[in-house]
């Protein structure tokens, strides 16, 4: 057996994607719609796991973190507040010849269209929000916008969530939802989308230990990406220079994962200072400020961000799990995911037709504690290599063996090596691999 180390490349891991049901072109039936996408049957499980991850170990596990869920459209004052009506916008420029637009900071190096060479217009800001209107008339009164991240919402609702909660300053809100930008060349897959989903945190602490607490979250999150199974050295930590800070941050640092296009941001975590809930106080007149009552002191809290994307999260861990094998003169490809977030954690296999019933019983019974999959289409070898692409940890089989002894093969995805397990034990068996 010998693995194939290089790289998975994006045609192939698109490829893998669509044929195996993660990942599909959103409307495909009708040309698709450039920067949305699909998740299908088994990257809604994969996209799924990933945020109980986080969340078990951003709020479940802990007692300064708690949740909210807030809606995708806000009061259009939240983003004038933000500086998002004003300043969120990319650099664009046209092509003349083939009318294609692109990110003149990004896209265009050579100073012609990059794809057919035409001379390009002037560059000029475009605003990432999509705008739409609220109410029966659309008229400028009613201009609302597609959220373009989940974390204003946070900061509005501070005061809120603290006063029921009843937490004190160092305590964190996260969040989980759809956010929107109307990139103007979305690319890399569903690295780069116009719709995606992001899993943020504001931690609110005093001023003089934001420094602290940054450092804290920095490492934390890194730790949290390995515990999902991403190799160490497919992980970077970056830190921003001085010139790429917003002008409000006093910190920045990205997790970054080695992608096949290059070094790409998965996670930001900043400390943003008091800059958001001192706007929002400015903008709305609302106190927001926190009052300690041991110390007696008032002051508008700090705060240290983590952001990351779901959609990102998801095509880093499948590049990460994809390699290549050959065995016995043939390739195997093999997606090693973390049985913590693999979409199935065991497929129940009938050796025979024959067999359906004892076997379904046996899934049935199995999916009480794990994510299991049925599987009777084809060989069993063909059912290896489809669990194999899923990422399936585990496959038992129940052959006619089973029905005399009631024992069954339990077969090891990432070794191969196969086990006799009683029916009763599978579950401990399981638990013992899995957890």
């Amino acid at each position: 057996m010998l693995a194939k180390p290089t790289m998975v490349d994006m045609e192939t891991l698109v490829s893998l994607c669509k044929r195996r049901g993660f990942v599909f072109q959103s409307s495909e039936i009708y040309g698709g719609i450039n920067g949305f996408w699909d998740f299908g049957p088994v990257g809604v499980e994969l996209k799924r796991r990933v945020k109980e991850a986080w969340w078990k170990r951003m709020v479940q596990w802990r007692e300064d973190v708690v949740g909210l869920d807030t809606s995708i459209i806000a009061h259009p004052q939240t983003w004038v507040s933000s500086g998002h009506v004003s300043a969120f916008s990319d650099p664009m420029v046209d092509c003349k010849k083939c009318k294609k637009r692109f990110r003149s900071d990004t896209d265009v190096s050579t100073g012609k269209c990059p794809e057919c060479g035409g001379e390009l217009t002037e560059p000029r800001q475009f605003n990432l929000m999509f705008q739409t209107h609220v109410g029966a008339n659309q008229d400028d009164a009613s201009v609302a916008y597609l959220r373009p991240e989940t974390c204003q919402s946070i900061f509005t609702e501070f005061k809120n969530v603290q006063t029921v909660s009843r937490l004190k300053i160092p305590f964190g809100i996260a969040q989980i939802g759809k956010a929107f930008r109307n990139e103007i060349t979305p690319r890399n897959f569903i690295f780069r989308s116009r719709e995606f989903e992001q899993m943020e945190m504001e931690f609110f602490c005093h001023p003089t230990e934001s420094a602290k607490w940054y450092e804290y979250w920095v490492q934390e999150r890194l730790d949290w990406f390995m515990s999902v199974g991403m190799k160490k050295e497919n992980l970077r930590l970056r830190p921003h220079a001085t010139d790429e800070l917003a002008h409000y941050a006093s910190g920045c640092t990205d997790v970054e994962f080695q992608m096949p296009f290059g070094w790409s941001e998965l996670e930001g975590i900043a400390n943003r200072g008091n800059y958001d809930l001192t706007q929002h106080m400015k903008h709305s007149g609302k106190d927001l400020d926190y009052y300690n009552e041991e110390t007696k002191e008032r002051f508008v809290p700090a705060v240290v961000e983590t952001s990351v994307g779901v959609d990102r999260t998801c095509l880093a861990l499948l590049i990460n799990a994809y390699h290549e094998e050959e065995v016995k003169g043939e390739k195997r490809i093999v997606l090693s995911l973390h049985p913590s977030i693999a979409p199935y954690q065991v497929a129940v296999f009938p050796l025979s037709g024959k067999l359906r019933e004892p076997a379904t019983r046996v899934e049935k019974s199995l999916r009480r504690f794990f994510a299991a999959d049925y599987d009777e289409a084809g060989s069993i070898g063909k059912r290896y290599r489809r669990h194999d692409e899923i990422g399936t940890p585990f496959c038992v089989t129940y052959d006619f063996q089973s029905e005399i002894d009631q024992t069954v093969t339990v077969r090891n995805r990432d070794s191969m090596v196969q086990d006799r397990i009683a029916i009763d034990q599978l579950v401990n068996y399981l638990n013992d691999k899995i957890l």
